[in-house]
């Protein structure tokens, strides 16, 4: 169902939408119209907070929960709030502070972005999240060992002394002098280089024929770069923390959602996806339930914002995952200054 715009509400509908929003994400519950009836400034009977709220539900905007006689908004009507209606408030000093402790946390930089989606989780009391930036280490030498007709092994070591290992599908045929010219031409041409860097000189040498490898060794060449660059490109580095702010009472009483939404978050693969679709965005991207793949069955919001380094090249994503009663007013500035103080740490 397409939103429709806020400025189709009259004034009144708009208020009352906006009280049953606000009453929902303030308690979890479902809001009469009893409560709001009984609220400052509304002036209205209950007979016609009734009607209004009747033509709401029509318009896809609230749902009456059938334990409950009051109304939340739907997703649809979660959206309608946050583009339109919605008005954020800075963080607090304390929260800038305790975000910015967690940047200051000594050691490797993978340790102040732990620090920084642990403070982000207990600040929103939400699940933390932030897609590190791909390391592209500098390469010493690379291995093709066969293992078997059909199958060999790749293994690529780095100037600091990693080492990985990748299984390779060969063609019919390969022989192991094969493997050894081809290992040694990537070596030669890969020392000292990223992977990307090495990539791209090999295949534009190979495109010019400027290379003596013969057919066999420039397909194993070929193979053994897609292999590498294929796994780097898909291989997601995210930090999660704070689930157990997921589990909070009113999860409990749907642990079938639990389930979906931790299971969900294990496939660190799928997060990383989804924050890719923040990579872009110019400012915060707020996903609500069904409006992401990913979350769609757990009905969870997903609030992501890209950090930039100092040339303003997009370098990760940070954010929190949680339920679709969010403060999003509060949660959405918070992690906007988090991109922004880590963006200021990254350089």
């Amino acid at each position: 169902m397409a939103t429709l715009p806020i400025t189709e509400l009259n004034d009144r509908a708009r208020e009352i939408f906006r009280r049953v929003v606000e009453g929902y994400l303030h308690s979890g519950q479902p809001v009469g119209s009893k409560t709001l009836a009984g609220a400052v400034g509304l002036n209205l009977s209950p007979a016609s907070i009734r009607s209004v709220l009747a033509d709401l539900e029509s318009l896809g905007l609230l749902a009456a929960p059938h334990t409950s006689a009051g109304r939340m908004p739907t997703e649809v009507g979660l959206r309608l709030f946050v583009d339109g209606m919605m008005q954020t408030a800075e963080p607090t000093l304390e929260e800038r502070a305790a975000i910015e402790r967690g940047l200051a946390a000594p050691g490797p930089i993978e340790a102040a972005l732990a620090a920084t989606s642990a403070v982000l989780s207990d600040l929103s009391a939400c699940a933390g999240i932030v897609m590190v930036p791909r390391r592209e280490p500098r390469l010493a030498q690379i291995g093709l060992v066969q293992l078997a007709p059909g199958r060999a092994l790749a293994v690529l070591v780095g100037e600091d002394g990693a080492v990985e290992n990748r299984i390779l599908d060969l063609p019919p045929g390969t022989l192991p002098a094969m493997l050894e010219q081809a290992a040694n031409y990537m070596t030669q041409r890969l020392a000292g280089r990223t992977l990307a860097e090495a990539a791209r000189v090999v295949r534009a040498e190979i495109a010019s024929g400027r290379t003596a490898l013969d057919a066999n060794s420039r397909d194993l060449v070929e193979r053994g770069l897609a292999v590498w660059s294929e796994d780097a490109a898909r291989r997601p580095v995210l930090i999660v923390r704070g689930q157990a702010n997921l589990l909070d009472e009113a999860a409990l009483m749907d642990l079938e959602r639990v389930r979906q939404l931790l299971d969900d978050l294990e496939d660190k693969q799928s997060v990383a996806e989804l924050l890719d679709l923040a990579r872009e965005a110019q400012a915060t991207r707020i996903f609500i339930g069904a409006e992401n793949r990913l979350f769609a069955l757990s009905g969870s919001s997903v609030i992501a914002s890209p950090y930039r380094d100092r040339e303003g090249k997009v370098v990760g994503v940070v954010g929190v995952i949680g339920p679709t009663r969010l403060n999003y007013a509060r949660v959405v500035p918070m992690v906007d200054f988090t991109a922004q103080s880590l963006g200021k740490l990254i350089g």
